[in-house]
């Protein structure tokens, strides 16, 4: 992971800490009894339910170190930063697609990037493509596909 300044919300930077947290406190705890009852077992080396506990702890400190270093380099928005003048992260965005269909957007940091949940990512195509502009800009963004998309952006608006 490179050092790159990650922009997140507060509710981000919340969901960030409390799964480190977990990590530390509870799934670290689940998986050396996991390791203490395989062991149990006997013979480690036939022993799958050792090498999946193994596996999985190893899972488990890989994730804690990345949210740390993440953590490191976050920066947590500042509500009072936001203005409705251009597309930025932490804004909410309402653009009409060269179909005329009307899709609204909140514009977040990768970590709470959620495109089910109309969240997308700054660093994401169409998030990028719409970092700056003004209510009645058109974003030419192209896609991951190849082709090109244009948004009309009609509502800059600073939450939801």
């Amino acid at each position: 992971m490179n050092n790159k300044e990650m922009v997140v919300t507060p509710e981000g930077l919340k969901a960030l800490e409390d799964e480190l947290e977990e990590l530390k406190t509870v799934k670290r705890k689940e998986v050396a009894e996991k390791i203490k009852v395989a062991r149990g077992f006997g013979d480690l080396s036939e022993n799958s339910e050792y090498d999946e506990a193994k596996n999985e702890q190893g899972l488990i400190e890989s994730r804690i170190i990345f949210l740390e270093k993440m953590l490191k380099n976050v920066r947590v928005l500042d509500h009072a930063e936001l203005t409705n003048e251009t597309v930025m992260v932490g804004c909410c965005v309402k653009v009409r697609d060269e179909d005329g269909e009307i899709e609204e957007y909140s514009i977040v940091g990768s970590t709470e990037a959620d495109p089910m949940e109309g969240k997308i990512s700054d660093e994401s195509a169409v998030g990028k493509g719409l970092i700056g502009k003004r209510a009645g800009e058109v974003a030419e963004i192209t896609v991951p596909s190849g082709a090109v998309v244009r948004y009309e952006v009609l509502e800059i608006s600073t939450g939801k």
